[in-house]
């Protein structure tokens, strides 16, 4: 008697469940625009590696290869959103002395900042994580600001725009006037009145720098 050989085809074979690309694989951009995009919609109180992970598609595990918390990839959001905001602010601007440079620079860079929907959503939902900023050290993008305005003070050191005097003080004096400008602009004043508030820092910084009689202006 001859055996019946099946006509069915060959079941196929399993396909295997996508996996999330691993972290090294993809830019990071499309991590931290994922860590934005859950900042703004829950805050950083209710974020976790996993939702930054799942909504980037990227395994947790080798997320953590890269950031150790929540925190680290927020600073490091924050440190590029800062870094394009000054970028943006025309330091380098062709025109006027460095002087004017640079005031109209540092009241760029307060303006985008205050209204910045990062920064917002820092103070309105998560304000205790710009603490260790304010009270305890400096962050990589406040380094990053300090050396760019220090820069900025030389130059008006070299073209006599900028009274004489220690740049690296100078620079840390203007920063702390821009990030009260920008963390307490808010509450001195409403959006309406931003344009003046700005216009009273562009005087208090602009008279700060100025030359001091018998110096070039």
């Amino acid at each position: 008697m001859m055996s019946q050989r099946s006509t069915e085809p060959p079941p196929a074979p399993a396909v295997a469940a996508p996996r999330p690309a691993p972290a090294n694989a993809i830019g990071e951009d499309r991590i931290l625009d994922s860590a934005y995009e859950l900042l703004l919609a829950i805050g950083l109180g209710r974020m976790t590696m996993a939702d930054i992970g799942r909504r980037a598609e990227v395994s947790r595990a080798t997320l953590y290869r890269r950031w150790p918390n929540v925190r680290a990839v927020i600073a490091a959001l924050v440190t590029r959103e800062w870094a394009a905001i000054v970028s943006d602010a025309a330091f380098s601007a062709p025109e006027g002395t460095a002087r004017t440079r640079l005031v109209e620079g540092v009241v760029n860079v307060v303006s985008r900042s205050r209204e910045h929907p990062l920064l917002r959503a820092i103070v309105n939902l998560d304000p205790e994580f710009l603490l260790p900023y304010l009270l305890q050290r400096r962050g990589s993008s406040t380094e990053a600001q300090l050396a760019l305005v220090e820069a900025a003070v030389r130059e008006g050191h070299a073209d006599g725009s900028i009274r004489a005097g220690d740049p690296r003080w100078q620079a840390r004096a203007l920063l702390l006037t821009a990030l009260s400008f920008t963390l307490t602009g808010p509450i001195m004043a409403g959006p309406d009145d931003y344009e003046r508030l700005d216009q009273e820092l562009r005087v208090l910084l602009g008279r700060y720098v100025a030359p001091t009689p018998g110096q070039s202006p």
